[in-house]
């Protein structure tokens, strides 16, 4: 006879009742906005497949999502304003909270306890406890916030786009933050990242020809100034959908960012902040997100090249690739190794799931009109 271990035995029961399958892990796990229809659609990175669909989170037009350290909970914000907290593998939603008019971005700490949201209306970035939803701070700034990301030291750091500032704020007592302004630090600033060693944020000014850079390590060395005048001498575009810094478009020794109203992806080295090399794309770059292994960028575009995604080879800064995988092609997301890439096709309902190597299609799931992409490996990085 074999002889079973008693908590061996109560879990095997457990799991018997709720469907005779074995535990599912969450390393694997992500979800995929459906923004028209205010629902999630979880899916499984290792099978390829939608696991199901969670509704009603109301406005999702600009969902961000972060998740916990234990990768089972995702925390999502939408531009109704509120902050909802969703089981990944019960699939549903575990607590919501209607916490503002309009936001536009969600972080969480470096230690997973605490979630911040970044606030349009009325402005200000809200601070809740990652267990409960229970809002432990508000700090208000009378500006539109942008950019906010964690960093080291339960620090989380934003940008403000009407007052041109950013501000750091240290959440070691999560009721009482201690917030340290940088003001002046240049016109509308738009997006932000911390650096993947969480040393330095990196803010994106629309307002004006440059990018704000601030050293979390000197942070008494205030604000500087880079990338001046890199629109210098070129004619004015029109931006038909403003570029995003955040894609943890780092490689090595270089950061990319997408130029402003401009056909170009800049290559900044991140030992001198100096302006290193342009690479010339199809269209106006949205997102520039490196490939894990930093060998490549892959580049998706504003209208009218919502359809393409390029490919840059990150040895000799050239484009390797052209694809054009569907229509209106909104985000795009590598598996934590960079095998896959999976991309959503707005307007033909589907995510796609390309070989990052070879770049052959390997399936798709049907998601109706998907955007953000969001995998819950992203729990171990910083600057999320």
């Amino acid at each position: 006879m074999i002889r079973v271990p008693g908590k061996v035995l109560i879990l095997a029961v457990a799991v018997g009742l709720v469907g005779c399958a074995l535990p599912r892990g969450t390393g694997d796990l992500g979800i995929v906005i459906a923004r028209d229809s205010g629902a999630v659609e979880v899916v499984d990175t290792s099978t390829r497949s939608g696991l199901g669909r969670i509704s009603g989170l109301g406005d999702l037009s600009h969902a961000t999502a972060v998740f916990s350290r234990d990768q089972g909970y995702a925390f999502v914000a939408g531009r109704d304003g509120a902050l909802t907290k969703l089981d990944l593998l019960s699939g549903r939603i575990v607590k919501r909270v209607q916490q503002a008019g309009n936001s536009i971005g969600v972080s969480i700490s470096d230690d997973g306890r605490l979630v911040a949201v970044q606030n349009y209306v009325p402005g200000g970035v809200k601070i809740f406890d990652a267990e409960s939803l229970e809002q432990l701070a508000d700090i208000p700034t009378n500006s539109r916030v942008v950019g906010l990301a964690d960093a080291p030291g339960h620090l989380f750091v934003f940008s403000l786009f009407d007052a041109g500032e950013i501000w750091v704020a240290d959440l070691s007592d999560p009721r009482h933050p201690v917030v340290k302004k940088y003001r002046n630090v240049g016109r509308q600033p738009y997006d932000g990242l911390v650096t993947t060693d969480g040393r330095f944020y990196i803010a994106g000014l629309f307002g004006e020809d440059g990018i704000a850079l601030l050293d979390l390590w000197h942070p008494e060395l205030g604000v500087r100034r880079i990338l001046d005048g890199y629109r210098k001498g070129a004619p004015a575009l029109p931006v038909y959908k403003m570029p995003h810094l955040r894609g943890w478009a780092q490689a090595g020794g270089e950061i990319l960012m997408p130029a402003v109203g401009a056909h170009e992806v800049l290559v900044v080295d991140k030992a001198t902040w100096t302006e290193k090399a342009r690479i010339p794309v199809a269209g106006q770059p949205v997102f520039v997100i490196v490939r894990p292994g930093g060998r490549q960028a892959w580049v998706t575009f504003a209208v009218p090249d919502y359809g393409k995604v390029q490919v840059i080879d990150l040895e000799n800064h050239r484009v390797a690739d052209t694809l054009e995988p569907g229509r209106a092609i909104l985000h795009l997301e590598f598996l934590a190794r960079g095998s896959e890439v999976w991309m959503s096709a707005r307007d033909d309902n589907r995510v796609l799931i390309y070989d990052a190597e070879t770049r052959k299609r390997l399936a798709e799931i049907q998601v109706p009109r998907p955007s953000g992409i969001f995998f819950s490996a992203r729990a171990q990085r910083i600057g999320m």
